[in-house]
């Protein structure tokens, strides 16, 4: 089998995709616009063959690479990067050469605009927050926030996490985002709802079964702490409520996912909110036809005693894995750990520009019997996810909130 991955640099632990994929025999082809010199060890010794180019954004340097790797290997089976941001190329690329294992042209849409999601979402009675197209104009916006009273939330119809988000409390800040967005008209505007974000994280195979699955707890304010710079924290729960994979399996089939890792997010309302459902139901957010970013497949590792990226790596090779129910197993090239249960996995980082009450080396002794990481965050991702980051293995919610006061209390 011949697998091209795009970017298996970057985010700096998807080179274990690849790993676990040439452990299964796999050619395991990179590509690339890091000089090979720059690549880590781990990167290089997880590749057969790595293609650099100068530019990962021009598609036709990308182009020539898959068209090379084919002419020295022979037909591709695969094409993927993991990652959202290069999921519409990936797509493109698989077309181009007739790489049939994965989404094509004709199915992007539906994974990368909020306005196609929600179509599927309500075609198929999964309950989904109201949306209008802020194209339609600010009078439809305004019979719209009329429908559903303010606060509404704008956001690009493409793109991930809370970048370029806006929430609206009046019409007059209706009419000044209509004024001074210059892209106004690739944004969609919804109802806002309250709640945490649970997403639903997993593996399925060609049948659009679920190998695995796992939920991740994450702040309700996400917008804010991108827009204000503030803490972050989230954790990966030990257990996932039966209603979460409920929902989370009809969205995987309203989709028509198959063979491939996903991250689909809802909100878990937290007062009544009519026939949108009651406290505690799940309510869809938006589909991500990749792992959940930065280090939560890693954090989904430690809280299960597992290895997401071998899950996956068997699910491309044989369509099933008997490792997902595995209590001792290897991540990465840590030692096998003997854990017996399931864990609470918490997150929680610090921004340069605040002061703290306790020090990085007391974060890191109090919690030594509890570390999993600590690392600086990559300059790219400190927006989103903050400079210095913590993660711990705990066993109850309530050491998760202990950990997150003692990390984010302020002077």
């Amino acid at each position: 089998m011949n697998f091209i991955f795009i970017s298996p640099h970057f985010p700096h632990t998807y080179w274990e995709f690849c790993d676990r994929l040439k452990k299964n025999g796999v050619v395991t082809l990179g590509i690339a616009d890091a000089p090979y010199d720059a690549l880590s060890n781990e990167v290089k010794n997880s590749l057969t063959e790595y293609y650099k180019v100068s530019n990962l954004e021009n598609y036709d340097e990308v182009y020539r690479a898959v068209a090379f790797f084919a002419y020295k290997y022979g037909r591709i089976d695969w094409i993927e990067s993991n990652n959202e941001y290069w999921l519409g190329q990936d797509a493109r690329l698989r077309t181009d050469f007739n790489v049939t294992s994965g989404l094509m042209t004709d199915r992007i849409a539906a994974i990368k605009e909020k306005s196609e999601m929600k179509k599927i979402y309500q075609n198929n009675g999964i309950p989904t927050a109201r949306q209008v197209k802020a194209s339609e104009g600010m009078v439809s916006a305004r019979e719209f926030a009329a429908l559903v009273n303010y606060p509404l939330i704008a956001k690009p119809d493409i793109g991930v996490g809370a970048g370029g988000t806006f929430k609206i409390h009046s019409n007059d800040e209706l009419s000044h985002f209509f004024a001074t967005v210059s892209n106004v008209k690739d944004y969609v505007i919804e109802e806002f709802i309250t709640g945490d974000i649970c997403s639903y994280d997993a593996i399925i195979n060609s049948h659009g079964k679920p190998l695995f699955e796992s939920m991740t707890v994450w702040p309700p304010s996400i917008m804010d702490i991108v827009n204000k710079q503030l803490d972050l924290a989230y954790y990966v729960d030990k257990n996932i409520p039966d209603s979460l994979r409920t929902i989370g399996r009809r969205t995987v089939e309203a989709f028509d996912v198959k063979s491939r890792f996903v991250h689909l997010e809802f909100f878990r309302l937290d007062s009544d909110r009519g026939s949108l459902g009651a406290k505690g139901d799940f309510v869809a957010l938006e589909v991500n036809m990749r792992p959940a970013g930065g280090y939560t497949p890693d954090m989904i590792n430690y809280a299960h005693s597992t290895d997401v990226y071998k899950i996956w790596a068997d699910m491309i090779c044989y369509d099933k894995s008997q490792f997902a129910t595995s209590n001792q197993h290897n991540i990465g090239n840590a030692l096998s750990l003997p854990w017996n249960n399931e864990y609470f996995c918490a997150f929680a980082s610090r921004r340069d520009i605040h002061s703290y009450v306790y020090s990085d080396e007391e974060v890191k002794k109090k919690y030594s019997s509890q570390l999993v990481m600590s690392e600086r965050m990559p300059d790219i991702l400190s927006g989103a996810m903050g400079n210095q980051m913590f993660t711990v293995k705990l066993d109850t919610l309530e050491q998760v909130e202990e950990f997150v006061s003692f990390v984010h209390a302020k002077k």
